[in-house]
């Protein structure tokens, strides 16, 4: 096709920060082609013309693609991977606008409104009957009703700008759902967008659900059924329920939504009902997408249930296996204990295809941050990737409660100092913001143990040269260097033993490795595991396990693993969940060959007293002894508690290391903080009650003050 009447591109997904803004990213051919420029207009001619505005497309963007997002995609009536006409086109400035509002919108048309809306809309082109979505503001978008003069045009700061209630005028899109009550008559509001992390999945989902409804023909060409059903399961908060609406909003379908606790009733006979008639509504308003939240709730396995779980789960059953072959009612579960589901559900034809929603890993923390910052007011200082490198462990749902807190910080501190009149337009959210969000935000892909992002790093540790290079070799680089690995075709040690007296250092050493490998690091405590009745303890081994496997690249730490893995053959005569807890610890070390990104450390002073089968190569198969310091180590671990205390000139680190022989890391830092103590003391007998804190400068540690101290702590181990 000649370039004055322009290209034929396929459809592709907008950027995460351009959507709701009407852009449309071009390839440097496509660009040049077309003869247009950063900021020049395009019209987008899918089954109906819209208008965007041409900004450059990333190096790696296929050519022959325009990225546009969902509300373009709406106006042009495209879908993702169909073809679309774009050609260049010139507008003219708008003197006046007028904006339909959705039903749901609280403002009137008033000042702050007015300047709010025109502020995200200026410099973009738009035409009459076209949807504007404002995400703050509703799930529906707003239309644009009116234009002065007529056909496309451009808003600029001089546009006139008028809010109306949408009343009668028509959408140009049809809502996402169908008749009927409760949720279904709701649009989602959300597009594929609104959704960081998780382009794989998306994918996935989108080749369950979209074909059968779009395209239902392909499948009869091929001969064979379309799928029925998905089920997304994954941790709480990683994004299955924003996926099932995202879908039901971009391939225009009725969404019945069915909460688990709506459909049990007390009657007999009366929750099979409820559940029918969700069916039929669906099958009335097909296209239509049934999505049941929190399936786990109706679904469990019928061997656990009572009377009434049984029947609903056996009407579920005979409902999917009667939808009918067309492929125009997909039904969606998602849930995050997927393993308590019945069984003949998760079979070929109910639910065909099982897609694991997991915890996003750094990239996609960034995606998500951008997603719900994109239209933010961030500072200068902000660094998205630092953030995503530091929110370990966190969902998407965690990333948005930490946006949201930063933002509201960012309010709370402006409105603290210039009282109750703020003017928005002057907010900022700063890094600091963020660093209080961050304080009070934890990530609850690993509430239910002590996870964190530790940040002790080796620089904290004193000595122990010789235990850091082997434990770099064995937890770092099978995270830095995977190629390496695979290129020589060998894997990493999957476990890690540190042993030696108490007091040496081993519990910091686990934490300074996770803080150079930059990675979640679950700490568990040995006797936490234990539980007194059957079964118990096993299952508390295998959901640590579960839990890192989802939250990867992670190190699970077993400190005092001798309280839950000692030798079998001694134990004696007890409940045998001793036996049994050692045997589940074996197989789930056996598990993470196949998976490098989990690296398992464990710390015990009593080496002797583990059992043999846990310390063979395959399991804990590095031992990394951790002895008491010498001299050197001594002076090294003195530098690091000492390093930040107001020292007197008279303090000899060299001379207290030769006098601390047989002393423990623990025993150095009791020594260290022993003689801060007496320092304090002096300060607070030299002067009476609070007018002692006016003199904080004068604190001074001195080389007495450390005698006394190593003579106290020496005598105590003694």
């Amino acid at each position: 096709m000649a370039d004055d009447e322009g290209l034929e591109l396929t459809v592709r997904g907008a950027e995460k920060r351009d959507a709701g803004r009407g852009i449309a990213r071009l390839p440097e051919s496509a660009r040049q082609r077309l003869g247009v420029l950063s900021g020049d207009t395009v019209v987008v001619e899918g089954s109906r013309e819209t208008v965007a505005k041409v900004w450059p497309a990333d190096g790696g963007t296929p050519d022959g693609v325009v990225l546009i997002d969902a509300d373009t995609r709406a106006n042009a009536d495209a879908k993702i991977g169909e073809t679309v006409h774009v050609r260049k086109v010139d507008v003219e400035d708008a003197r006046s606008v007028t904006l339909s509002m959705p039903d749901d919108v609280a403002f009137s048309d008033d000042d702050r409104a007015v300047e709010l809306i025109k502020r995200a809309i200026q410099d973009r082109p738009i035409q009459s009957g076209g949807q504007i979505r404002f995400e703050s503001l509703s799930a529906d978008p707003f239309v644009i009703s009116e234009t002065s003069p007529d056909g496309m045009v451009r808003v600029t700061s001089s546009t006139r700008l008028k809010l109306a209630k949408q009343g009668t005028v028509s959408r140009v899109v049809t809502s996402v759902s169908g008749g009927g009550d409760g949720d279904s008559d709701k649009p989602t509001g959300v597009t594929y967008e609104d959704i960081g992390g998780l382009d794989e999945e998306l994918d996935l989902v989108r080749e369950m659900i979209e074909l059968p409804l779009s395209e239902p023909e392909v499948f009869a060409h091929l001969g064979v059924d379309p799928p029925k059903g998905v089920l997304l399961h994954g941790p709480p908060g990683t994004g299955k329920t924003l996926i099932a609406k995202a879908v039901a909003t971009e391939v225009d379908a009725t969404f019945i939504t069915i909460s688990g606790p709506e459909i049990m009733s007390k009657f007999k006979g009366e929750s099979e009902e409820k559940l029918r008639e969700k069916f039929e509504e669906a099958r009335t308003n097909a296209p239509a997408i049934i999505f049941f939240d929190e399936i786990d709730s109706i679904a469990t396995k019928r061997d656990d249930g009572g009377d009434v779980e049984n029947r609903v789960v056996g009407q579920l059953l005979s409902l999917m296996d009667g939808l009918d072959a067309r492929g125009d009612v997909i039904v969606i579960g998602a849930t995050n204990r997927v393993d308590s589901l019945d069984p003949a559900l998760r079979r070929g034809g109910r639910f065909d295809r099982e897609i694991e929603i997991g915890v996003p890993n750094e990239v996609g923390r960034r995606e998500i941050l951008e997603v719900h910052t994109r239209r933010m007011p961030l500072a200068d200082d902000v660094d998205m990737d630092r953030l995503a490198a530091r929110t370990h462990g966190f969902v998407g749902a965690d990333l948005e409660s930490l946006a949201k807190e930063a933002a509201m910080t960012a309010l709370r501190r402006a409105r603290r100092g210039g009282g109750e009149s703020v003017s928005f337009t002057e907010l900022e959210v700063s890094r600091e913001n963020f660093e209080t969000a961050m304080a009070s935000v934890e990530p609850s892909a690993m509430r239910e143990y002590v996870a964190e992002a530790p940040t002790t790093t080796f620089d904290d540790v004193g000595g122990l040269e010789e235990a850091k290079r082997t434990l770099e070799r064995s937890v770092t680089w099978p995270l830095t260097y995977a190629p390496l690995f695979e290129a020589a075709n060998t894997s990493p040690p999957s476990g890690v033993l540190l042993h030696g007296p108490p007091g040496t250092g081993k519990t910091l050493l686990a934490r300074a490795i996770a803080g150079e490998s930059e990675v979640n690091f679950i700490h568990v405590a040995g006797p936490e595991l234990l539980d007194r009745y059957v079964g118990e303890s096993e299952k508390s081994v295998r959901e640590v396990f579960e839990r890192a496997r989802q939250a990867a690249p992670a190190i699970v730490f077993f400190d005092e693993i001798d309280a839950i893995a000692t030798n079998r053959d001694a134990m004696g005569s007890d409940s045998g969940v001793g036996e049994r807890v050692v045997s589940q610890l074996l197989t789930e070390l056996d598990r993470l060959v196949d998976n490098p990104n989990v690296v398992v450390l464990a710390a015990t002073n009593r080496k002797e007293t583990l059992d043999p089968a846990l310390l063979r190569p395959g399991r804990l198969e590095s031992h990394v002894l951790v002895p008491q310091p010498d001299v050197d180590a001594r002076r090294a671990i003195l530098e690091v508690h000492t390093k930040e205390k107001p020292l007197g000139d008279n303090v000899d680190l060299d001379e207290l290391a030769a006098h601390m022989d047989g002393l423990s890391g623990a025993d150095i830092q009791a020594v260290c903080r022993d003689a801060t103590m007496r320092a304090i003391e002096a300060i607070a007998d030299a002067y009476e009650g609070a007018a002692a804190n006016e003199h904080a400068d004068e604190i001074l540690v001195t080389q007495e003050h450390f005698e006394a101290a190593l003579d106290a702590v020496a005598g105590e181990d003694e």
